[in-house]
Parts: structure tokens; C-alpha cells; sequence
């Protein structure tokens, strides 16, 4: 393909007119917003919460396959100047600083010239579920649906830097995409990676589930970076500069950041004065069927569906609670695609009696990590790393 028009389609989603959901003073994550009657090109129509930069979340009843549809993929971009074609014989990705030989490679060489790689893995914006925190954070106020999983294909980071060949004291690489800030003073969005956090599955993506990566994804190239927020997984990748020294930039240094301390908590009246970058996720699991508010008949034969997972350790175990988290059954898991990816969780139930039922869902993993009870979840300004545990409320009828 010579070149990819973003524009082609029809684009009547920039008349979105967004949702009037107000934030409620709960616990869980806000999961009745609406879907919007317009899509994207290349989106089926999903909940709105910006056309400028695209803000688009995931709806609840796609989380009960291990593997999201790429039209029903969560989109989120910082900056509102995002280029709207991309000329595919001319595209270069970039790669300099601290390397023997600056390179250029164009998407042909990358698919010719690299070993392909395929990884299965969740990508996660990290102020995902961020509507649960009490009180109301700065940032998108996501439901549970800013999250996705899919299969990648492309090729490894470190072929790449190999290639170039990285100097001797090289530490740093940084990585940006094309998105465009709007005013000349606002920092573009760019992300640094140690050396050492670039392992075997951390790949530069040209597939997603089979097929190029959407537009709004990233296309042609996205950074994949397993295990980790999806703030590092830099879309429409561009440049890669390699560096000796830390580079400070706005969003490492000064947003995506969390209180530095064993809870990684505060307080609005105490902010924390120490803070890190956000970067491994921690686990969780969310309850996709059936639809939270639903009813259902009792004596009916029904089957709760889900899905878990966590920052690469493993899902171990998934635990089902009909009674309020007094008591707990184990799940039946789906495959495990690979240890990145959501594992496929359904547990088979009767509702004995008539009137409100609570479902809740704990995730444990390999290392006996599991989740804690939503009320247990402690705040951070960021109103990221959202993970209690999922409950949903049914009316036996």
C-alpha cells in the first residue's frame, strides 16, 4: 500500500456529540456510559470521550474473549495534531544518537530484513477504571474499557538497536511518535527506556490480530512493550534516539508518575513529594457477562465470563463470590495464550432467591499476588493502577 489515507473513510465522528454521565461517588468504575451512534474509520462505534485527540474506550461485553477485536480497540493519544495519511514509500523510522551508524529503515526492510516475532499481550492505558477514586482525579474519567488484547507481530527492539549498533555507553533510548502538540511550548509525547528494560518480547509491532495495525492504533508502527502501561508503547513510532545520560521529559518526569512509597498512595490534603514513573501493571480481572443492572430469572443456569491478568507473572487462579465476598469458588480458566495476555475466566451459577445478587471476581497469580477489595484501594492524584476487585450487581427476578 502506497499510502494509507486516514481520511478515505467517512469521518462524521468528528460531530461526536459526547455522553453527560456524571461521576458518582462509588468504588467501582463507571460502566454504563454510552456508546456512541458514529465510528471512527477502521472503529466500530465505541464509548466517546474526545475526537481531538481520539479518546474511544473499549465496551464492557467485548472482556470475555482473551483477544479484542481490532475495530473495538481502545484508542487513546495525548496530543490533537495526529497526521491524518501516512505515505508508506517514503515512511522511515529513524534510529540515532548513540549508535555506530545512524540508520533509516523503511517499513519493507523491517518486514525483509528482521526475524518476525509474534507476542500476545494486554495493552493498558494506566489511568484505566480511573472513574472508581474518590475523589474525582484530573484525567479521562475511563470505565474499565481502556484496555485491550491482541496479538503482535513484528520485530524485536533490540534487533533494531543491534542493527545500528549501540555505543558502549549507551544507557537510554528514547522513543516518540507523530503526534503533534497543538501550541509550539507543549512538550510531543516521548518516552525513555533503560537499556535493561528491553527484553526478547519488547518488539516494534506492524500487525495486530493478523491484520496492519488501525490508524488509530498507531499505523504503520507502534512500540509493544509487554507487561507495562501503554504510555510506553509509543504509536506511530518515528524516532529512536539512543542516549548515554537520562533525557528529562514531561512524561516521564512530571506526569504518568505515582506516589513513590510501599502503597503508592496520598492524599489530596498530603501529596506525596516523592514520585515514580508508572510502569508494570499490577493484577486485575473485570466481569464482561452478565451486564452489570441486568436481570435475570431465578433457578436460571447462568454463566458469569471475564477476563484476568497481570503484568507477566501468570494467572494462577480466579475466584467467584455470589454472597457479598463471603465466600469463593475457583473459575474455570480459559487458554493461556502467553503469560501477557488476559486469561478467559467463567464460572456456571444458580440464583437461589429473588432480589438484588452481588458478583465479584479476585484474580490470583503466580506469585500469590492477588487482588484487593475495591473499598481497600488507596488514592493517588494520577487515579492510576485502578485494579479492585470487579463487582457487579444483578436483579433475580
Amino acid at each position: 500500500m502506497q499510502r494509507r489515507d486516514f481520511f478515505r473513510l467517512s469521518l462524521s465522528a468528528c460531530a461526536v456529540v459526547l455522553g453527560s454521565n456524571a461521576f458518582g461517588l462509588t468504588r467501582e468504575p463507571l460502566d454504563n456510559q454510552s456508546v456512541v451512534d458514529v465510528a471512527f474509520p477502521h472503529k466500530r462505534p465505541l464509548i466517546t470521550y474526545s475526537d481531538r485527540p481520539p479518546l474511544l474506550e473499549t465496551p464492557m461485553e467485548f472482556f470475555s474473549s482473551s483477544v479484542t477485536p481490532n475495530d473495538a480497540f481502545f484508542v487513546r493519544w495525548h496530543m490533537p495534531r495526529i497526521p491524518t495519511h501516512k505515505y508508506i514509500n517514503t515512511y522511515r523510522l529513524s534510529i540515532g544518537g548513540a549508535v555506530k551508524n545512524h540508520t533509516y529503515l523503511s517499513l519493507e526492510e523491517l518486514k525483509s530484513e528482521f526475524k518476525a516475532v509474534e507476542i500476545t499481550a494486554v495493552m493498558q492505558c494506566g489511568g484505566n477504571s480511573r472513574s472508581a477514586f474518590v475523589p474525582t482525579t484530573s484525567g479521562i474519567q475511563w470505565g474499565n474499557g481502556a484496555m485491550g488484547c491482541a496479538k503482535f507481530k513484528g520485530v524485536r527492539l533490540r534487533d533494531v538497536l543491534n542493527h545500528a549498533g549501540l555505543d558502549k555507553d549507551a544507557k537510554w533510548i528514547g522513543l516518540n511518535g507523530d503526534d503533534k502538540a497543538a501550541f509550539h511550548k507543549t512538550e510531543n509525547f516521548k518516552r525513555e527506556l533503560s537499556i535493561g528494560e528491553i527484553n526478547e518480547n519488547v518488539i516494534i509491532a506492524y500487525e495486530m490480530n493478523g491484520e496492519e495495525l488501525p490508524f488509530l492504533n498507531g499505523y504503520p508502527l507502534r512500540l509493544v512493550v509487554p507487561g507495562m502501561y501503554s504510555d510506553s508503547w509509543i504509536k506511530m513510532l518515528s524516532n529512536i534516539s539512543v542516549t548515554k545520560e537520562y533525557q528529562e521529559l514531561f512524561y516521564m518526569d512530571r506526569a504518568y508518575r505515582i506516589a513513590d512509597n510501599e502503597c503508592e498512595c496520598e492524599t489530596p490534603d498530603n501529596l506525596s513529594k516523592k514520585t515514580k514513573p508508572i510502569t508494570t501493571m499490577n493484577i486485575k480481572s473485570v466481569i464482561a457477562y452478565p451486564k452489570n443492572g441486568s436481570s435475570i430469572k431465578a433457578d436460571a443456569n447462568i454463566v458469569a465470563k471475564g477476563v484476568a491478568f497481570d503484568s507477566g507473572h501468570g494467572i494462577k487462579e480466579v475466584l467467584i463470590s455470589v454472597d457479598d465476598g463471603e465466600n469463593w469458588q475457583s473459575a474455570e480458566l480459559g487458554d493461556e495464550l502467553s503469560l501477557y495476555a488476559f486469561r478467559e475466566f467463567k464460572f456456571a451459577f444458580k440464583a437461589k432467591s429473588k432480589g438484588v445478587l452481588t458478583i465479584m471476581a479476585k484474580a490470583i497469580n503466580n506469585l500469590g499476588q492477588e487482588q484487593p477489595f475495591a473499598k481497600d484501594i488507596k488514592w493517588n492524584r494520577g487515579g492510576y493502577k485502578y485494579n479492585g476487585i470487579d463487582s457487579i450487581s444483578l436483579e433475580v427476578v
